[in-house]
């Protein structure tokens, strides 16, 4: 874990390293996600208790990546990756990143918990909770399962956008967070086919360097074909739609023979062509949630609008 200690930054932090703490491309996952979250649920918010809803989400998320960055700056320093992050680069102390992430996490439940309903602050954080300590701390350096698990923590926010709006937990909430679940462990899997020497040079377990290539590429194909069953199911439901339903069954059709593509390659094929279908899976899988959520969306405005 990072020394609490770390001396002093090499010059002094600009406002855009402590913003960079707050892990803003993983942030725009959370607030897009949330805000879907909230706006396919059958209970309308007003307006500003909504926009006050995703920017408390919004500030969670961004407490858990700096509490991530405190504990992490170790292995961030080791990783080609993520080497030029604030804390391992020295521009912000292990110390600010630890109070940082405290006083934005404390904020965020306790003013998502007044905007809201405390069954949404609750789930923010037992989110924190989660990420922080059951990912970041325990699973990140003991297991292979750590992405299959610690997965969760990135797909509790359109559960809790759909929370904040009707105050409980429903068969549309859960689906939608096991889309996000799910997809991670192939996101992330694909990343580590071609990305292993990061994760063997920081001590990181995950299941490339413990089991090898060929079980990754097994374990993507497996997980996708789940994933699919649970993507398209969730547009039998009243979040779905036509549209979503048409959009996920042509994503992942097309995620199910990126996976089928990987599943029959060896190493040396991969090799030969530097891994290329393991690459191509990976941006698709950056496009796959935000166009089953914006699908998701879109039947929304289509249904406020009297259309289906």
């Amino acid at each position: 874990m990072t020394d609490m200690t770390v001396q002093a930054p090499e010059h002094e932090a600009q406002f855009g390293d402590y913003f960079a703490l707050l892990k803003p491309r993983v942030m725009t996952l959370v607030v897009f996600t949330a805000f879907a979250g909230m706006l396919v649920a059958p209970v309308s918010l007003h307006p500003f208790v909504g926009f006050c809803a995703i920017l408390f989400i919004a500030v969670g998320g961004g407490a858990s990546g700096a509490l991530n960055m405190w504990w992490d700056a170790d292995i961030d320093a080791v990783m080609k990756r993520t080497r030029k992050r604030p804390v391992p680069s020295g521009r912000v102390t292990g110390s600010e990143a630890l109070a940082i992430g405290l006083a934005l996490s404390g904020f965020s439940v306790v003013m998502l918990g007044l905007a809201t309903n405390w069954l949404a602050a609750g789930l923010l954080a037992f989110t924190i909770f989660f990420y922080v300590v059951v990912y970041s701390m325990w699973l990140k350096r003991t297991t292979p399962q750590n992405i299959v698990i610690g997965g969760a923590a990135g797909a509790f926010p359109p559960m809790i956008g759909w929370v904040a709006a009707t105050g409980s937990i429903s068969l549309e909430s859960v689906l939608m967070f096991s889309l996000i679940f799910l997809w991670t462990p192939p996101h992330f899997w694909a990343l580590a086919l071609f990305m292993r020497s990061d994760y063997d040079d920081a001590g990181v377990p995950m299941l490339t360097v413990t089991h090898g290539r060929p079980a990754t590429r097994r374990h993507i194909l497996a997980y996708t074909i789940i994933l699919a069953a649970f993507a398209v199911w969730l547009g039998f439901t009243s979040a779905g739609g036509p549209v979503y339903l048409v959009a996920a069954i042509a994503l992942n059709a097309w995620f199910l023979k990126g996976a089928w593509d990987i599943f029959r390659r060896d190493e040396v094929m991969a090799e030969a062509d530097n891994y290329t279908t393991e690459k191509a899976f990976f941006k698709f899988s950056l496009l796959y949630l935000f166009i089953h959520f914006g699908a998701l969306l879109a039947d929304a405005a289509l249904r406020a609008g009297g259309l289906i």
